[in-house]
């Protein structure tokens, strides 16, 4: 078997897609923090299938979102979310292209502001049988 044909034993690649994930949510917490001023407290990434990342992000409002949140402005602060999540699509599609190594092929993202959780959803285009996206 040449090295491009070789596969990971499981447990190998287990732990590799756990530090990948890490470092995923790691990346999510650094975007957040550069968009919005500070970054959540508490992150998770995990393959919900081979092709489907979820991050969740929980506690990254900021103390002017709280306080818009305690005013009932909901929608208003969902709102100015997505703009900045729109304009920053490339910074979270970059980080997971560059460390998962495969094409993101959409991008959802959604925010709780109840609750202060967000969902990060990327969906990948298949992993060809290189191993690379296709």
């Amino acid at each position: 078997m040449d090295d491009h044909t070789r596969t990971l034993p499981d447990e190998t690649a287990a732990e590799h897609q756990g530090m990948q994930t890490a470092e995923l949510s790691n990346a999510m917490v650094r975007v957040y923090k550069e968009q919005f001023g500070r970054g959540p407290t508490k992150a998770h990434s995990v393959y919900a299938t081979p092709d489907l990342l979820i991050c969740t992000l929980e506690n990254s409002l900021t103390p002017a979102e709280r306080r818009m949140a305690q005013l009932g402005e909901h929608q208003r602060i969902r709102d100015i979310r997505t703009f900045f999540q729109h304009a920053s699509e490339p910074e979270f599609i970059g980080n997971v292209e560059r460390i998962t190594g495969r094409r993101v092929r959409a991008f959802v993202s959604g925010t709780d502001t109840n609750q202060d959780v967000s969902s990060e959803v990327f969906y990948l285009h298949p992993q060809a049988a290189d191993g690379g996206s296709s």
